[in-house]
């Protein structure tokens, strides 16, 4: 009788697994479009909840104090940076979770190891790939914050100091696994860890700032990966499911920006991009001189153009412009012009920075167009206003090969009729270089933060 309750228990929790994975999945497919992104995410976290709610009850717990105090506390603390975050930090708001995604896998896996578990090869790579997604994570986070500057950190014998430390993760996995004689266990797994985390810091040092949005998705797939190894370790299927999720997706993503780049995910995780030696293109010379232009004489333009799109950038981010922009758009709408939005995949930060921004703004997302789209009716176009973007944008993608970004597809603005230009100053984007965009004949500049400048063309129209 024992046996077959055991037996009626170990059914019913596999089957709410499924499910949990079902909607999981289901969820993930509803994040794919706007319109059931919301549902989407719903799901998700329903499937979540019963994913936790099912392995709590399946447990032996003699005492839920512990759970509860990091229920209360860890909600509390989610809630209020979910609420209070700027939507300019949001890239790094998203590493610090691909950071503490990978923590919580190290310590599961140490736990586990501890505890004397079979399953060493999977310990292994949960403590491996959580160390290196913590500290990366970590690094990312203070090249995207700027505290650490978001140029890349190169050195003599770089890569000899990475081959090393991988023969020496190796060394100490062959340790773990199988001879468990040079080092007591936790020894073992103390040096595993610290060569963990110094990975992790190596990886991303290297990676300019430009870059990040590969690195971001890169990193929430080693998250889900480090999740996944550890399902095995516990023997937990839906763990199993959902970091097999968050993998494969993050390196989809991943690879969606690397295309959107032209670059290989190892020329972006190796070369350096955007450090000072390299900034040594002709784009780095002036080209001409800009033409300034102001609000007003803005505005003229702008009231007599039938077509306008905007292409949004960090800058619209960093100068929280996208509601003053959303409404700058409106009034051109209702003055008889058509207004899109062009969005570059590596705009911003992160992926889908720009999406999340105008979307914050109520921007319809029918009005939301990419690249491919908009570039081969670019000619017809009366206005394009450039908001805080740089590197996307910059025409030696396309004309200089002796340029960094050469070959990396690019809104091709300069092709427009008019081309208005926001930025604070002439300095150039993260990735390091000159944009000769500005330096067109038929570019004009409107200097100084964006979300005044487009306040006052908002009221050129309201006027």
């Amino acid at each position: 009788m024992d046996l077959l309750n055991n037996f009626d228990t170990a059914l019913l929790v596999n089957v709410a697994y499924i499910a949990a994975s079902i909607l999981f999945i289901v969820g993930l497919k509803m994040l794919g479009s706007p319109d059931t992104a919301r549902r989407g995410n719903l799901l998700s976290s329903t499937g979540m909840l019963l994913a936790v709610l099912v392995t709590l009850a399946d447990q032996s717990i003699i005492d839920f104090t512990w759970i509860l105090v990091g229920l209360i506390s860890g909600g509390a603390i989610g809630y209020l940076a979910a609420t209070k975050v700027q939507m300019t930090s949001m890239p790094e708001m998203v590493a610090i979770f691909n950071g503490f995604g990978g923590i919580a896998s190290l310590l599961v896996g140490s736990a586990e190891f501890v505890r004397e578990s079979n399953y060493l090869f999977p310990i292994f790579l949960t403590v491996l790939i959580g160390g290196v997604t913590f500290t990366g994570s970590l690094v990312a986070y203070g090249k995207l914050s700027e505290i650490l500057g978001g140029r890349p950190t190169l050195y003599k014998g770089q890569q000899i100091v990475n081959s090393i430390l991988l023969l020496l993760i190796a060394g100490i996995g062959i340790e773990m696994i199988f001879l468990q004689q040079m080092f007591t266990a936790s020894e073992t797994l103390l040096i595993l860890c610290g060569l963990a985390m110094v990975l992790g810091v190596l990886f991303v040092i290297p990676i300019g700032g430009a870059d990040m949005p590969v690195v971001i998705a890169l990193l929430n797939s080693f998250s889900g990966l480090a999740a996944c190894a550890a399902g095995f370790v516990i023997e937990n299927n839906v763990l199993i499911v959902a970091g097999a999720l968050v993998g494969a997706s993050g390196l989809i993503l991943t690879n969606i920006m690397c295309k959107a780049m032209n670059r290989s995910l190892a020329n972006v995780l190796f070369s350096g991009f955007g450090s000072v030696s390299e900034d040594t293109s002709s784009s780095s010379v002036e080209q001409g001189e800009v033409k300034p232009i102001n609000s007003s004489d803005a505005y003229l333009i702008l009231e007599a153009a039938s077509s306008v799109l905007i292409v949004p950038g960090y800058g619209m981010a960093v100068a929280q412009a996208q509601h003053a922009v959303r409404e700058l758009g409106e009034l051109l709408e209702s003055n008889g012009a058509e207004v899109k939005y062009a969005i570059h995949p590596v705009a911003g930060r992160m992926p889908g920075h720009m999406n999340v921004l105008l979307a914050e703004a109520n921007v319809s997302y029918d009005v939301l167009v990419e690249p491919d789209d908009v570039n081969p009716v670019m000619e017809a176009v009366d206005v394009c206003m450039v908001i805080g973007a740089n590197d996307v944008v910059n025409p030696d993608a396309r004309d200089n090969e002796g340029s960094p970004i050469y070959g990396m597809p690019i809104i091709e603005v300069d092709n427009s009729k008019t081309v208005f230009v926001l930025k604070r100053s002439m300095a150039s984007g993260f990735a390091g270089i000159q944009n000769p965009l500005f330096f067109k004949q038929n570019s004009r500049m409107l200097f100084g933060d964006a979300k005044e400048t487009v306040s006052a063309l908002v009221a050129e129209f309201k006027a």
